[in-house]
This record gives C-alpha cells, structure tokens and sequence, in this order.
C-alpha cells in the first residue's frame, strides 16, 4: 500500500517527525518549500493541515502554516491547544519516564496523541522524481500535495468522527460528527538507506471537536484503521490522474512476486531502475522470506496471506537502520549518477524525455 498508518503515542513519540527537519530557514527568497530547502541539510518543517485547525485557539493557526516544536508538544505531547495550552477535552496522563507509569496507575496503557498517515508515492515515481530536474521535482511534489490533500477532505467527509455517551448497560454510544480533523504534514525525500522515497506523514490528531455541543472528545479510531486500504486507493488514483494531466505519462499494472499484490508503476520507468532504488524493500523481502521459511520448519506448512503481512511488519520493523540526514542537492546528485549506470545516458536529459514523450 502507498499509503500506510501507525497509532502515536502521547509523550515524546512525536519527536521523531523533528530529527531530520532542516535547522535553518532555507532560501526565503525561492517560492516552494522544496526549491528553498534544496541545499540545507535536513527536510523542510511541517505544515498545518485539515479545517479542524480554526478551531485552535482564537483561529489564529492557519492552514498550511508552519508548524513549531512547542505547539507539537502541546498538542500531542500533552493533548493541549498549541495556541493557548488549555486542556482539549481531556488532556493526557502525565507519563513518568522514571517509574514508566502514568501517574499512580501501574497498569494505565499509553494514551494515543494521534494517528501518523504516511502518504508514499510508487517507487517507479519516486525513481523519476529523484533524477529528474528541479522544475519537474516541483511538479511531482505539488501533484503529491494535491493527492494528500484530497484524501485528507475525503478522511474529514466520510471517515473522521467521535463518540460520545457512556458505553454501558444503562448508557448508548452515538457516533457524532466532528467540525473537521487537525493534522500536521511533514515531507521526507529519501529512505533510510538512502534511495529516493518521497513521502509525507501527516499526523492526524486524536483530538477532534464535536460539531454539535462544540465539546473536544478523541477521534474514533475504528473507522480510519478500517478505511486504509480504500485511502490508500483513493491517494493511488488521484495521484496517478494529476502526473498524467500535468507531465501525459503513462501507467501500467506491473507483478511484484508470488507474495505481493501488482502494483500500478509509470510505464516508461524500467524495472532495472526501480530495482536499483529499492534497496530498503530487498532486505525487507530477504528478511520476509527467512521469516517464512522458518514459520514452514516450525509449522509444516506456508503461512496464510494474514500471517505473511504479519511476517513482513516484522520484518520492516527488525531491518530498520537509523537514517542519514543529508540534503536533496547532494542525494540528487548520487541518484543521477547510480541511474545512468541503468539508463546508459544523462539522467536529467531522460527525465525531460520522458516527460515530454505525450500530450497530457
């Protein structure tokens, strides 16, 4: 799937969004924040997201504003407005990192501050977008906004509510509608070995307000968990519609193997050069496969479908490396020189010819 969730905990497990944002300001004077961050170290800062955000404060948090370190630590480090730090609803345990408990209670679970979407597009694009020349990057990127952005209303019409009512023998729960969901985006360029892998997480917040009685309650998680496959379809769709309008390129359904469903890829990218950018999923599938083989010894039998998915998470989560913090100029430049050892010429002057092969 390109489109993949985890449950946030509260506490410090935002942070992680914070260790590769670039520690300057960029180049103020360059339009989008991928040309004023090209030569800095590190990704841009996040950006607010979702009409849940006029909600925040007096209003003063707008849509696609920046996002800073301490309103991050309000909002899903305590569950409190980033603006005023008044209490959401009700704001999170205190967490001692110490005892490892919450406050008195020894059995209390870690509260969730939010649920991390991660929006990641096909590695066919992500290999086009990694080599091709700055004006195209930007067109890529802005397509990718766009998709993220349409499924987030999609995720604010059809999926986002909250509960309210006492779920007991005497009480009902009713699901109710919310004024709209508050979330954080933050762009990464590359994978955690370094291939180009253009992704966003956005971080939809566990704190929504009831559009009725204007009370802050949690996000009803249920729905969004059981919506991922059809956001994912949706992310897919859009995406493909807007690269093909704005650069007429085309797609085809391409067989990943025996264990992955086929996936839809940009038609002129080579599987060589795919290949050559998928470093992280090679030993995610040597691993997955040792897992399996070792289920088979143990069992008698291959794994379910269910079981392999499970195997593979395992697999994602034992192989992970810590992360290089690099800029897009200098991984630009190694992804230009791996490709043309596949492509056999430049890969800017590629790139351009892929592009400009059709009519969109």
């Amino acid at each position: 799937m390109t489109v993949s969730m985890r449950v946030m905990s509260a506490g410090s497990g935002y942070q992680y969004l914070l260790k590769s944002v670039a520690a300057g300001d960029g180049n103020r004077n360059l339009s989008t924040p991928l040309t004023r961050y090209y030569t800095e170290a590190g990704t841009p800062p996040g950006q607010w997201l979702g009409s849940g955000v006029h909600a925040l404060g007096s209003g003063e948090i707008k849509q696609q504003a920046q996002v800073g370190e301490k309103q991050l630590a309000l909002l899903l480090g305590m569950g409190r407005d980033p603006v005023t730090g008044e209490p959401l609803g009700r704001s999170f345990p205190e967490y001692d990192t110490k005892a490892g408990v919450y406050g008195s209670d020894v059995a209390a679970r870690r509260a969730v501050a939010g649920y991390d979407l991660t929006f990641s597009v096909p590695k066919s694009v992500s290999a086009l977008w990694g080599i091709a020349d700055a004006g195209t990057q930007a067109l890529i990127v802005e397509a990718h906004h766009q998709a993220v952005g349409e499924v987030l209303d999609f995720v604010e019409r059809e999926v986002a509510a909250t509960r309210r009512g006492v779920g007991t023998r005497n009480g009902a729960v009713a699901q109710a509608d919310v004024v709209g969901v508050v979330a954080t985006a933050f762009d990464h360029w590359d994978s955690r070995l370094g291939d180009p892998q253009l992704h966003t997480h956005v971080v939809v917040a566990n704190k929504v307000k009831t559009a009725e009685d204007g009370r802050w309650r949690s996000l009803d998680g249920r729905p969004l968990h059981a919506s991922v496959v059809a956001l994912s379809e949706h992310y897919n769709a859009v995406l493909a519609d807007r690269l093909t309008r704005v650069l007429g390129i085309e797609w085809e359904q391409r067989d990943r193997g025996e264990e992955r469903s086929a996936a839809w890829e940009l038609a002129p990218v080579p599987d060589e050069l795919v290949r050559e950018f998928s470093s992280r999923s090679r030993g995610i599938d040597l691993e997955t496969d040792r897992l399996i083989a070792t289920y088979v010894e143990k069992h008698g039998r291959r794994p379910s479908a269910e079981t392999v998915i499970r195997l593979r998470a395992t697999a994602t989560l034992t192989t992970r490396p810590e992360k290089q913090i690099r800029s897009l100029a200098d991984l630009t430049a190694e992804w230009r020189g791996r490709a043309e050892h596949i492509l056999g010429t430049g890969a800017r002057a590629w790139a351009r010819q892929v592009t400009a092969a059709a009519g969109a």
